[in-house]
């Protein structure tokens, strides 16, 4: 799974106009919804190291970051693989194939 080129591969619930749109189409989603995971990874990764810094007597949390780090990959994963936020399809409308409008 990259990061950049978006998920490891689209939800079951795609768009119509995804769906109908040929593989630009679902290039062009999978890239917006790519976009989409790392936004929701990077505030849920704000979320775990807000909760990190008052987790014990020394300030430090009993979760080491590379575990946090998991935390934050596996919300937006399951929020990704769910159908998103809804960013995802707003971003598709700006970014999608000229024959699919």
């Amino acid at each position: 799974m990259s990061e950049i080129t978006g998920i490891g591969s689209l939800p079951s619930v795609l768009p119509a106009e995804v769906r109908n749109g040929g593989k630009e189409a679902k290039e062009a989603y999978a890239a917006a919804l790519g976009f989409e995971r790392m936004l929701v990874k990077q505030l849920t990764k704000s979320l775990t190291d807000s909760a990190a810094v008052g987790g014990g007597e020394d300030g430090k949390s009993g979760s080491p970051a590379a575990y946090r780090e998991m935390i934050s990959d596996g919300i937006a994963d399951a929020i990704t693989q769910g159908g998103g936020i809804g960013l995802a399809q707003d971003l598709y409308k700006q970014v999608r194939p000229e024959g699919s409008k």
